[in-house]
């Protein structure tokens, strides 16, 4: 299985942090404000700040032309869907479960890998994979009659996390001859664009000033979601292996329904308790060095 340098523990870590709490927080930034405008806000004010960081580690921005389409496609399947897709979501749905459905990717990826990839899964993978699951089903337990009245966003949620999970697919395997930042920072930009025409397109009608707890949601996503932690995750799934990147970020949902259940109120039940050991397994599955074979 493979080993992480101390380079990608650290990131791994904060990015579960800012992924993990910042689902309560993107509940509370659409709260009473358009979903697509507010992520349209947070990308805008996102770029900028990657690009500084882009800028302040000397990283080129210059993609060749010949892969402009890849990063193209790249972007669709990584950014745009997932983005309209999982906000509009967060908005009928709660904060915790939104993030656990957004969630089942890695286990949408795995399934891919194996079957369209043809990657082949050791059966500590295919482990990792059966915990997760059996952690994702746990954590849905109590919502389940609520969910049933709520179909839209459960599939929007469920959309959103099989096209990023071919997504990653497609960006483990991209021979593109860039940096990670450089194509984290142009398919952020795209999806700006891209937000935007759908924000005027179907919410214009809808538009209000951002209250504080909006605009708190919107620096948070700026600076630490789109300065940081998007571009950690391709970082992560362009140099892991895909079931190593994926499992990986497991515990992301886990701080996202206890982050809600501190912020936002929501109840938790044994089910979330068993999940974060079952979560934790199926990183420790992927993760764990394995012993090496004796000569």
């Amino acid at each position: 299985m493979h080993k992480l340098s101390s380079t990608q523990w650290t990131i791994l870590v904060l990015l579960t942090l800012v992924w993990g709490i910042n689902w309560p927080i993107m509940k509370m930034g659409v709260t009473g404000f358009p979903p697509l405008t507010f992520r349209t806000m947070c990308l805008w004010l996102g770029t900028p700040v990657l690009g500084l960081a882009l800028l302040a580690m000397k990283v080129p921005f210059r993609i060749p032309r010949a892969h402009w389409r890849e990063l193209l496609v790249l972007a669709v399947f990584n950014m745009f869907i997932w983005h309209a897709l999982i906000i509009i979501a967060v908005q009928s749905l709660s904060s915790g479960r939104a993030a656990i459905l957004g969630y089942t990717m890695p286990i949408f990826s795995a399934v891919l890998g194996a079957w369209v990839f043809g990657n082949q899964l050791s059966k500590r993978s295919c482990a990792g994979v059966a915990a997760a699951s059996l952690g994702v089903l746990l954590l849905l337990w109590h919502e389940l009659s609520n969910l049933s009245g709520r179909p839209v966003g459960v599939l929007l949620a469920l959309a959103a996390a099989g096209t990023w999970a071919l997504g990653t697919q497609l960006l483990r395997r991209t021979t593109m001859p860039v940096p990670t930042l450089a194509i984290s920072f142009w398919m952020t930009l795209m999806t700006a664009v891209v937000m935007t025409v759908l924000a005027l397109l179907f919410e214009t009608d809808r538009w209000v000033s951002p209250s504080p707890s909006n605009w708190f949601a919107i620096v948070f996503n700026a600076v630490l979601v789109f300065g940081f932690a998007h571009a950690a995750w391709f970082y992560l799934a362009r140099g892991l292996p895909p079931v190593a990147s994926t499992l990986s970020v497991m515990l992301i949902p886990v701080l996202g329904v206890f982050s809600g259940a501190v912020w936002l109120g929501e109840i938790l039940h044994w089910q979330d308790w068993a999940a974060v050991a079952l979560m934790t397994a199926s990183i420790a599955c992927v993760l764990w060095p394995a012993k090496p074979a004796q000569a």
